[in-house]
């Protein structure tokens, strides 16, 4: 995966947890290995981990204890200094919006508040790779706005964001790059970008023959989505993914409509979601960043 910000997609049971537990040395591949930061996990996990940030999903602070004393007692764990990592969970805790409540035990906290707080210790030693476990599980619309935007903000310090999550939307809106996992299995990666515009469609609507209009678009190796099954003397619509260069799909649309004498009442056109590449998956072109292949480490 490359650096910056990574959206890491699936839904529960997929694997991130998982794949988390690799990269954190937790646990050992079955087969192939695992390479964090020019370290293989494998040979070196302790200095592995100590490249890394890890905001775990679950609620796992101690309530009696102070949000500083939480972050500073980690930032000691991962090797600074007492006074350093007294100072450092002050500016930590500060960036996470924590700074007024900071001397509070965490067992008073809202849900939101000890969200910023794991994320503030995942940050505390400064890693080159944070990974965020569902950072925005249980948050109302206000506070998941305000992680966003937090996450988003690593970037500019030089960190590096593994971001999982169940949340499509989330992803597109922080990451610029995603991988998707289903049971284990991968199912397309690649640039943020690059797999909307992949999935982006055109509307084809006619006023008649819309059954032969699919089939013939089918037959031309366009990936068509239709409601129906239509009758061939019936209007309608279908939708052609468009992938990243609409040119030759508009040729074939007009080749095929100028063939089959339909005339054509509706052209337009849509952006993809991510909900549609994971669902595509296999089928997008790997050559434009979906597939193991599609980029480099």
């Amino acid at each position: 995966m490359p650096r910056g910000l990574v959206g890491l997609v699936g839904a529960n049971g997929a694997g991130k947890t998982t794949l988390f537990r690799l990269l954190l040395g937790l646990a050992r591949p079955t087969e192939g290995a695992v390479e964090v930061c020019g370290r293989a996990v494998a040979a070196d996990p302790v200095g592995s981990r100590a490249r890394l940030g890890y905001m775990p999903e679950h609620d796992c602070l101690p309530l009696d204890q102070s949000a500083a004393d939480v972050v500073a007692t980690l930032g000691e764990l991962s090797g600074l200094p007492p006074r350093a990592a007294r100072q450092r969970a002050s500016e930590i805790l500060d960036l996470v919006g924590l700074d007024e409540a900071r001397f509070r035990p965490v067992g008073g906290f809202s849900t939101g508040m000890r969200q910023r707080v794991k994320l503030a210790q995942a940050l505390v030693a400064d890693p080159e790779l944070a990974l965020l476990d569902e950072p925005t599980a249980g948050l109302d619309p206000t506070g998941r706005e305000e992680m966003l935007a937090l996450v988003a903000r690593l970037a500019s310090f030089g960190i590096s964001v593994l971001l999982a999550t169940h949340l499509l939307d989330d992803v597109a809106r922080v990451c610029d790059h995603v991988v998707m996992l289903d049971a284990g299995r991968l199912v397309v990666a690649g640039p943020t970008e690059t797999l909307l515009r992949q999935t982006g469609k055109l509307t084809v609507e006619v006023n008649a023959g819309v059954g032969r209009l699919a089939r013939a678009l089918a037959d031309r190796s366009l990936t068509v989505v239709a409601d129906g099954p239509f009758r061939d003397d019936e209007g309608g619509s279908v939708d052609v993914v468009v992938g990243t260069d609409p040119g030759p799909v508009l040729d074939t649309i007009r080749d095929v409509l100028a063939d089959l004498g339909l005339p054509l009442h509706r052209l337009s056109s849509r952006a993809g979601s991510l909900d549609e590449a994971f669902t595509l998956g296999g089928t997008l072109d790997g050559s434009g960043g979906a597939g193991p292949g599609g980029w480099g480490p």
